[in-house]
C-alpha cells in the first residue's frame, strides 16, 4: 500500500480532521491491488460517501468500482493493473516522467519533492519514487486545503492527460484522476486533451516496447544531448510557471460551494 512507503509524523496520524480522508482512499484505489485493499472496501466506500466536495454521480461511480474490486479475482485485478501501468509510459503514475522524461531535471525535481516531504516531517522508504502519484496523494492527505489546492493545481495538466488516456482505455482508474480534478473544479481540462490522446499510438505493444529498448541502447549521441537540452528548457519553464502560480486562487472546492455548483 502507498502509505507503507511514507512514514507519517505522529500528529498527522492521530488527527482525523487533518487533511482529506478521501485523498487516502483515492491513493489506495490507484495503487497496486492487494488482498488488504479488497478487505477494506467497506471503509473506502464509507469515506467516499462522506466526501461532500464530489458530485453524487462521481461518488456513485467510485463506490461501484470499489464494490467490483471486492468481488473480483485478485490475480485478475493485478494482471490488469500491470498491463495498464507497467508497460509503456503513457499511463505512468510517476508524475515527473510526463514532464521531464529521463532528463536530469527529473532528478532535481525528485530531490525537491523529497525535501518537501522531509520539511513536513515525513520519511520516504526505498520502495517508491517520491513522484509516485498514490504516494504523493498520501502526503497531500495530511496537508491543508490551501496546500492541496496549490499542488493539484500545479499537476492539473498531468492529471487531465492521464484521465483522457485512461478513459480512452476504459480503465476504472480514470475515476481517481477525474475526482482529483473535480476537487479543484478543473474537470473541463480533460476535454482539451481528448483530441491529442485519440491520435496517439499505443506504447505498450510488443513492437513499441522493442522500439523503446532499441532507442535506449543508442541514446548516447549528440541528438540525445539536444533532447536533454530541450527537456531542461521545459523544466525551467515549469519551474518559472510554479513560481508564478504560487499566489493563484486554485483551491479545493468548499463542500457548500460544491453543493451549489452541482
Amino acid at each position: 500500500m502507498a502509505d507503507a512507503a511514507l512514514q507519517m509524523p505522529q500528529e498527522a496520524m492521530i488527527q482525523p480532521e487533518f487533511g482529506m480522508r478521501s485523498l487516502r482512499v483515492l491513493a489506495r484505489l490507484l495503487d497496486y491491488p492487494t488482498e488488504a485493499l479488497q478487505g477494506a472496501v467497506d471503509e473506502l466506500i464509507e469515506a467516499l460517501y462522506a466526501e461532500r466536495r464530489l458530485t453524487a454521480a462521481l461518488k456513485a461511480d467510485l463506490m461501484s468500482w470499489c464494490q467490483r474490486i471486492s468481488e473480483a479475482d485478485l490475480l485478475e485485478l493485478q494482471s490488469e493493473y500491470v498491463a495498464l501501468f507497467d508497460k509503456g509510459r503513457a499511463h505512468s503514475l510517476l508524475l515527473f516522467e510526463h514532464v521531464h522524461g529521463e532528463s536530469r531535471d527529473r532528478g532535481q525535481a525528485m530531490v525537491d519533492l523529497i525535501d518537501e516531504y522531509k520539511a513536513a516531517g515525513f520519511e520516504l522508504d526505498a520502495r517508491e519514487l517520491p513522484d509516485y502519484l498514490p504516494l504523493f496523494l498520501e502526503y497531500l492527505s495530511t496537508r491543508s486545503d490551501e496546500e492541496i489546492g496549490r499542488w493539484l493545481g500545479e499537476i492539473r495538466h498531468i492529471l487531465a492527460l492521464l484521465t483522457a488516456r485512461l478513459e480512452e482505455r476504459g480503465a476504472d482508474q480514470a475515476l481517481v484522476t477525474r475526482a482529483l480534478l473535480a476537487l479543484i473544479d478543473a474537470e473541463e481540462d480533460i476535454e482539451a486533451q481528448r483530441q491529442a490522446v485519440a491520435g496517439e499510438k499505443r506504447d505498450d505493444t510488443p513492437e513499441a516496447l522493442d522500439a523503446v529498448w532499441e532507442e535506449e541502447a543508442v541514446r548516447f549521441s549528440a541528438k540525445s544531448d539536444e533532447d536533454c537540452a530541450l527537456q531542461s528548457a521545459e523544466g525551467r519553464r515549469l519551474a518559472e510557471r510554479k513560481r508564478q502560480v504560487q499566489g493563484d486562487a486554485i483551491r479545493i472546492l468548499d463542500p457548500v460551494d460544491a453543493a451549489k455548483k452541482h
